[in-house]
């Protein structure tokens, strides 16, 4: 008969939860207060299509608006993107409360934080509710684009989502029971002997 568990037990998940959920929100709130602070220095301070050098050619301030996607792709499709960001948003919210891991709640925080971000000018920036232009301005020598702060954050959160799931790194924070014997030294896990046994 399978024992009951303690009422300890329980807790310790339901706390991780909390607090994973409280990681999520407060890289979110990070994420968002930096890319919505550093839009507002832009429009602000540079003007408008000029190349303000940072750290000579290597890094540029270059404020453009962009009506489209990355790379100013999908232009004159910007309600789509702005459908698709409030998507992702609610799919964050929804599988929130199943992460139990650190990791992961960090990588759910970037990615709500960013998308929040890029949502606000969609939403509210010139020319109209929904297909506002998001405000780029971050242009590195080599690269084909020019982008902002909700990117960077969006696209963090991408690469960590691939290297838990490379990793098998499940929402639990747990790996995978192939990963972990894979990952073993010698590639496969030796029975153990039953306590109490004795050498014959």
């Amino acid at each position: 008969m399978a024992e009951a568990p303690e009422p300890g037990a329980v807790a310790p998940a339901t706390r991780l939860s909390v607090r994973s959920l409280v990681l999520i929100v407060a890289v979110a709130i990070v994420a968002y207060a930096l890319d919505q602070g550093s839009k507002l220095f832009v429009t602000s301070s540079l003007p408008l299509g000029e190349a303000v050098p940072v750290l000579g050619q290597v890094l540029e301030f270059r404020y453009v608006k962009n009506p489209g996607a990355a790379f100013s792709l999908g232009v004159g499709y910007t309600w789509i993107f702005s459908i698709a960001a409030a998507g992702v948003v609610v799919f964050v919210l929804l599988f929130a409360r199943k992460i139990r891991s650190a990791r992961w709640a960090l990588l759910f925080g970037m990615l709500l934080g960013g998308t929040l971000g890029n949502l606000t000018d969609r939403l509210f920036r010139e020319p109209s509710f929904g297909q506002g232009h998001v405000i780029d301005f971050i242009q590195v020598w080599g690269f084909p684009a020019i982008f902002n702060v909700a990117d960077i954050f969006i696209v963090s959160s991408m690469v960590l989502f691939v290297l838990l799931t490379l990793l098998g790194v499940s929402l639990d924070g747990r790996r995978h029971a192939s990963e972990a014997v894979a990952g073993s030294p010698t590639g496969s896990r030796e029975p153990e002997p039953p306590s109490g046994a004795e050498d014959r």
